[in-house]
């Protein structure tokens, strides 16, 4: 069976309607919507073509046509006309952008929180590694005798500080030389082999020094351990409670509890496509089945890209959804290009 452009016409009206009611569309609706003159019967013929062809479903005998996942997939790819921000829309974003955002996690989040705020859906923002993250630079910085802060800066240009206690007191004129040290032999490395040339330096390091150095590496060893893993991090999954598609309240906590406590399991897509969309049954994980997900990719640098996912009903807005994230990400990439967003620093106790 052919998909007439006919076809295609009154699919895209079929889901055009259903994404601003929520209600299935009988013929007498599309015929309404038709360019031209068209007789219901005809219309009524082509959505049982397309409910066969599995283009539409109809979830009731007596009830109008709704998508089906393919369907939803046509559309995307062939009938989703590309929409274009409106100038407020694009100021909104800017405002919201140029705001003080100063730290690299909290960028990420942030991001999250306001694309979740434009779009009225839930979304989740990711910070993912393109290769394993090591040390790039340390830094000992001496507090008194007892005491001092270590500095370590990773290859991502996140920047961790912690203070660190020592039992035996040292001479601040030698952290200097220890900070050569694990510039020398500790930078760019992954943990197994850190912790080999921890214990070669054993026997070259005077043993008060050798503590210190051992605290520092392990120190560091712990963070490239928590950076092994993506930062994901979720806002507004109380939003679903608004669709209808989650008035049965069992339903909307399943999604919404996956959203918070299995994030990490929230796709990931693969690859540097700056635009993914996933529909319904395409997510592998059983929770998001009946969902939808978009996701936008954006350049972080320094091997690292950052993704903000939007997750919904299948009846998405994904028009406005692609046409809003896509803003998003391209600004943030414009604006890591051009370092206008600090490093993360923290100073731990």
């Amino acid at each position: 069976m052919e998909l007439t452009e006919r076809k295609k016409q009154i699919l895209k009206i079929v889901v055009e309607g259903y994404i601003d009611s929520a209600d299935p569309l009988g013929s007498k609706a599309i015929v309404e919507r038709m360019p031209g003159k068209i007789s219901s019967a005809t219309v009524r013929n082509e959505l049982a073509d397309l409910v066969e062809m599995g283009y539409l479903e109809q979830p009731h005998t007596s009830a109008g046509r709704i998508p089906s996942p393919k369907g939803y997939r046509l559309y995307v790819n062939e009938l989703m006309e590309k929409k274009t921000l409106s100038a407020e829309e694009t100021e909104q974003i800017n405002h919201s952008l140029g705001g003080q955002l100063k730290q690299l996690d909290r960028v990420i989040a942030q991001t999250g929180q306001m694309v979740s705020s434009f779009v009225g859906y839930p979304t989740y923002a990711v910070a993912d590694h393109r290769e394993a993250v090591t040390v790039r630079r340390y830094e000992l910085i001496a507090m008194d005798g007892l005491s001092f802060i270590a500095v370590v800066m990773l290859s991502d240009s996140r920047v961790k500080s912690q203070l660190m206690q020592l039992q035996l007191s040292v001479e601040s004129e030698r952290l200097p030389e220890l900070s050569h040290l694990l510039n020398t032999h500790f930078t760019g490395i992954g943990v197994e082999e850190m912790n080999g040339r921890l214990m070669s330096l054993s026997e070259q390091v005077s043993g008060q020094w050798f503590l210190l150095l051992n605290q520092v590496v392990d120190y560091a060893a712990d963070l490239l351990q928590d950076s092994g893993g993506q930062q994901v991090y979720t806002n507004g999954a109380s939003q679903l409670l608004k669709f209808p598609e989650y008035r049965d309240v069992n339903k909307a906590q399943e999604l919404m509890s996956f959203m918070v406590d299995s994030k990490e399991q929230l796709p990931v897509p693969a690859g540097d496509a700056p635009m993914q969309i996933l529909i319904g049954p395409e997510n592998v994980n059983e929770a998001l089945r009946e969902s939808s997900v978009v996701v936008a990719s954006y350049d972080i640098g320094d091997n690292m890209r950052g993704l903000v996912g939007v997750v919904g009903p299948t009846r998405m807005d994904y028009a406005t959804v692609a046409a809003r994230l896509s803003y998003f990400a391209e600004s943030l990439t414009r604006m890591f290009g051009k370092s206008q967003l600090p490093p993360k620093e923290d100073i731990e106790e």
